[in-house]
């Protein structure tokens, strides 16, 4: 099992006159067969054939997830893009998801199979 948690620190920059400061966002490699998210910005699934990712609205409410195996991705509650009960991603895709109103929301994909 390899959970390596990161915090990457980015420096500031200056655009024009005025310096723009980057948060440092949290990272996890997940490579087990069930992960709750909890509060992370980036999750990358690898060395696991297939991996559940479930979605925990109550800790985190913006994600980006990129897939190095197939993987499942589930809703605390409700349903994600109110349609779909789960959502299945092809190894190598990548899906970046915000919680909004009860609902998780897909706002960029590449690579969904939606069943």
């Amino acid at each position: 099992m390899l959970n390596i948690r990161e915090t990457p620190f980015r420096k500031t920059v200056i655009k024009g006159d005025k310096p723009v400061n980057f948060k440092p966002y949290k990272a996890i490699i997940v490579t087990d067969n069930y992960y709750k998210t909890n509060g992370e910005s980036v999750i990358v699934v690898k060395d696991v054939d297939e991996s559940t990712i479930e979605l925990d609205s109550t800790t985190t409410d913006r994600i980006k997830i990129k897939t190095l195996t197939n993987c499942t991705l589930l809703p605390d509650s409700g349903r994600i893009d109110e349609d779909w009960d789960e959502i299945s991603v092809g190894r190598g895709a990548c899906v970046e998801l915000q919680y909004i109103g009860g609902t998780w929301y897909i706002l960029s994909s590449d690579g969904l199979k939606m069943e």
